[in-house]
């Protein structure tokens, strides 16, 4: 197996395993992508970008992210990928917002942050708006949050926020940056 957590490759056999997961995934959630072609976004993944944008498809799927197209911008041709899990990906879970969060914390460290794991796989993390796009296309994070950029002057303050779905309604909170639970992680966007 290739060592993907350095040289953002990946091996054959692990680019035509993803992209049959992508394929499955795809085919099986019609109405996430209305309109759009599977053949035409094989195209894009397999000749119009760069090896790094499959390794950050593949991190996204390995980390339980689920992955799925959600859109499709005409003028670049570019496709839209989310994190369409179920509940929050759990291999990224039990994480605080970002590295300054990480460093203010004194005992009880959480592993991770969401920005710079977001970073160290290559996409960004949802915004407010998108993690609201993404509920639109199903009931996401019933069980669990998720993190999403925080605007900079509620970050300066120390907050972060984090959405999730309960009671068939999609909120938005606030907690301290430096918090972290078992249940919270976050989604991540790529645009290939």
């Amino acid at each position: 197996m290739a060592n993907t957590e350095t040289n953002k490759e990946l091996s054959p056999e692990q680019g035509e395993e993803l992209l049959r997961s992508l394929k499955t995934r795809f085919e099986k959630n019609m109405t996430r992508h209305k309109g759009l072609e599977w053949a035409k976004v094989q195209a894009r993944l397999a000749h119009g970008i760069s090896g790094e944008k499959l390794w950050s498809l593949f991190e996204m799927e390995r980390t339980g992210g689920e992955p799925d197209v959600v859109g499709h911008e005409e003028k670049s041709g570019e496709y839209f990928f989310y994190d369409c899990s179920a509940e929050t990906p759990k291999g990224r879970r039990s994480i605080c917002y970002d590295h300054e969060a990480l460093e203010s914390r004194k005992e009880n460290k959480p592993e991770n942050n969401a920005i710079d794991m977001a970073a160290e796989m290559g996409i960004e993390i949802l915004t407010e708006d998108q993690y609201r796009e993404l509920q639109e296309l199903g009931s996401f994070d019933t069980k669990t949050s998720s993190w999403v950029k925080t605007p900079a002057g509620i970050r300066r303050l120390g907050g972060a926020l984090f959405c999730d779905r309960r009671y068939d309604h999609v909120f938005t909170y606030h907690n301290g940056a430096e918090s972290y639970y078992s249940v919270r992680g976050f989604r991540g966007s790529l645009r290939v």
